[in-house]
């Protein structure tokens, strides 16, 4: 379970706010010019030094696109083999988010943006972390038949895009009844493991 919790979601955090990190960063809306390698080598620190609260919002801004069948299919799109994963490819997939959606990452990422270039390092476990989303999935698995079925799909069928996706938006559910601590450590764990699954990618 340990390979299949940070590869579902953080595919679905960094869609959502690795372009709008870099655009932030950067002022630009255009993200052809920017050279990822530099971005990157410093949006780990970003994410370091952002608060809880920011941190959280952004898992919140996931939690709510999730709750849309279409627009958890754009974000469970990413999670597909072949998928697209470049900047312009999540840039692609941030954008057909509806405006709600829109409006709430780029809130959540400008907060991270800023208050990550601006603020203390922030403590963080990551085995504590990496045990909230193990706690999580167990919940997830307890509460709904298939979860794990779709956590292990790894095929471009339909079926298994499908599954994939519910087990998805079940495991985002779940996260939303811990405390904003875990949720945070958690979101921030999956944002770091985006990093270095995804990083590549980009």
């Amino acid at each position: 379970m340990r390979s299949r919790l940070p590869a579902l979601l953080a595919a679905a955090l960094l869609a959502a706010s690795a372009p709008l990190l870099l655009a932030q960063q950067r002022g630009e809306i255009d993200l052809s010019g920017i050279d990822p390698a530099l971005v990157l080598a410093s949006a780990e620190d970003v994410m370091m030094r952002a608060p809880d609260r920011d941190i959280d919002a952004l898992y919140q801004a996931v939690r709510s696109a999730s709750e849309s069948e279409t627009e958890a299919r754009t974000l469970c799109a990413l999670f597909d083999p072949d998928a697209d994963r470049s900047l312009l490819g999540m840039q692609r997939a941030a954008s057909a988010l509806g405006p709600a959606s829109q409006e709430r990452f780029v809130g959540a990422v400008a907060a991270i943006a800023v208050n990550g270039t601006q603020g203390q390092r922030q403590p963080y476990d990551a085995a504590a972390a990496e045990q909230v989303l193990k706690q999580a999935g167990v919940t997830a698995m307890l509460l709904h038949d298939g979860f794990m079925t779709g956590m292990a799909a790894t095929g471009s069928d339909p079926g298994s895009q499908a599954a994939r996706c519910r087990s998805f938006r079940q495991l985002v559910d779940v996260l939303q009844d811990f405390t904003r601590d875990q949720r945070a450590a958690a979101t921030r764990f999956l944002l770091l493991e985006g990093l270095t699954r995804y990083g590549s990618e980009l």
